[in-house]
Parts: C-alpha cells; sequence; structure tokens
C-alpha cells in the first residue's frame, strides 16, 4: 500500500517502521517518565518549551494538510484529528497507513 497525495509516495514499508521505531521511543518514555512526566519534561525550560510548541505548530499544519486530504478523499477527517490531538504524530502516521490507494 503507498499512501499518496499530490506527487508525494510514501511507501508503506516506510511508514510502518517509523511508526513502530516511534511507538518503541514513546513507550520507553512514557515508561521512565510516565504520560504528566513527558509533559513535565516538555516545559522545564525554554528550549524544550520551544520544541514541544514547534511540534504543536507542526502537527497543526500536517492536521490543515488531512483535513483537505480527507475533503477530497472522501475520507473523514475527525477521527484523525481526535487521535492526532490525543496521541501527537500517531494520528497522521496512521491516516496515512490507512489511505486508499489512488
Amino acid at each position: 500500500m503507498l499512501a499518496k497525495e499530490k506527487g508525494m509516495n510514501l511507501p508503506a514499508p516506510l511508514l510502518v517502521g517509523v511508526l513502530i521505531l516511534f511507538s518503541i521511543l514513546t513507550g520507553v518514555s512514557v515508561f521512565h517518565h510516565g504520560l504528566i512526566g513527558i509533559f513535565t519534561e516538555a516545559f522545564r525550560n525554554t528550549a524544550t518549551m520551544q520544541v514541544f510548541f514547534d511540534l504543536f505548530i507542526a502537527l497543526f499544519l500536517v492536521m490543515v494538510w488531512m483535513w483537505h486530504d480527507a475533503k477530497s478523499s472522501d475520507r473523514l477527517f475527525w477521527p484523525w484529528a481526535v487521535l492526532t490531538l490525543a496521541i501527537g504524530s500517531f494520528g497522521p502516521l496512521l491516516y496515512l497507513l490507512s489511505g486508499k490507494r489512488r
């Protein structure tokens, strides 16, 4: 399966690999710091706050893209938006993996 959008071809094995590696990193982080601890660390100083808000802005832009893509491909947007807001980059990765071949 390929995730495609206006010439962008992302092979499913690449997306699955990123999803697996990111899941491992997330699991290790939650194990060591806990869910609340991850956010505590994100607001520890201005450098980590900058990274947190950079991620927030990037995910917002990705959600705008997902909204347009979902609309043009007759897919539901809101489940993916909620997933992205709840668990971050997992939402867009799973959105790309679940896309129909075009």
